[in-house]
């Protein structure tokens, strides 16, 4: 069984999150530093509420981040991928409620100008700056315990770069 796809049991222990790998006209994908980690860089994601959908929570939260909306679906990941924090994040993250995230990732091409892109303009920033990047370089500018969720990303979702 491969450790990165989440089953049912693993919702009791992960958080339920969606995201999203934003590309554009020219192939590359859209990848933020985090504010509140300096080097560490991610794609939009963030937590499912309640009875939300999480191709719907995928759209809110690259809206929420990244203040895009100007895009359209181009896949869906066919499992949720899963992660553990690590343990001096463990009991920081969500007061030690959860073991990592379990996520469902989306591909959207971006429709807008680059213009459009403001990580400090949204309510609550969770980047600091932005750039787009060969998909071949995502999984080296993630945190060590996402990368092989961004690896396997990369390989579900090269064919929907061009």
């Amino acid at each position: 069984m491969n450790p990165l796809i989440a089953s049912e049991a693993d919702a009791a222990f992960y958080r339920p999150c969606a995201g999203i790998m934003l590309i554009n006209e020219s192939g590359c994908v859209w990848v933020g530093e985090r504010i509140d980690f300096p080097g560490a860089w991610q794609m939009p994601q963030g937590g499912i509420n309640i009875g939300e959908d999480p191709r719907a929570a995928a759209l809110r939260e690259l809206e929420e981040e990244t203040a895009v909306s100007n895009v359209i679906f181009l896949a869906e990941a066919p499992d949720w991928l899963k992660y553990e924090f690590p343990p001096e994040l463990r009991g920081r993250s969500w007061k030690g409620r959860w073991r990592g995230q379990m996520q469902k990732w989306f591909a959207y091409r971006h429709l807008g100008d680059d213009n459009e892109i403001d990580v400090m303009g949204v309510d609550m920033p969770e980047f600091r700056r932005w750039q787009w990047v060969d998909l071949d370089d995502v999984p080296r500018l993630i945190v060590e315990f996402k990368r092989p969720v961004y690896e396997a990303l990369v390989k579900t979702f090269r064919r929907h770069l061009g």
